[in-house]
């Protein structure tokens, strides 16, 4: 058998074990609770206002893609500009701008929310 047939196998097997694992668990947690006689109100969402998933997704992607486009632009002025290596400033500066992406798409997401 080829080796690089193993690696979409083991990756959609890891895939389906975590989500199983995941469903199974709620599950057995959600008869667990109702056997004891708690409110079945407690598994659905709360009440409260939240953005939906798609804006927070939308949000957070796009400031991380602007982040690491910010990474980027920002490594090529250190690399010519001030002459430091690029085996540095590219991966330092990008990470670097992508968490602040983040950081920031976390902030707004926590401000969406409130509206």
């Amino acid at each position: 058998m080829d080796e690089e047939i193993l690696i979409p196998i083991t990756m959609f097997a890891a895939i389906f074990g975590i989500v199983y694992l995941y469903f199974s668990t709620r599950n057995k947690e959600r008869l667990a609770l109702i056997e004891k006689g708690a409110d079945a109100s407690i598994f659905v969402k709360g009440k409260m206002h939240t953005a939906p998933f798609w804006k927070v997704f939308i949000l957070n992607f796009a400031l991380l893609l602007m982040g690491i486009g910010a990474g980027i632009f920002i490594a090529s002025i250190l690399e010519y500009g001030l002459g430091v290596d690029d085996e540095v400033a590219y991966p330092g500066t990008i990470f670097l701008m992508a968490g602040a992406g983040l950081f920031v798409g976390f902030n707004m997401t926590k401000n969406l929310d409130k509206d």
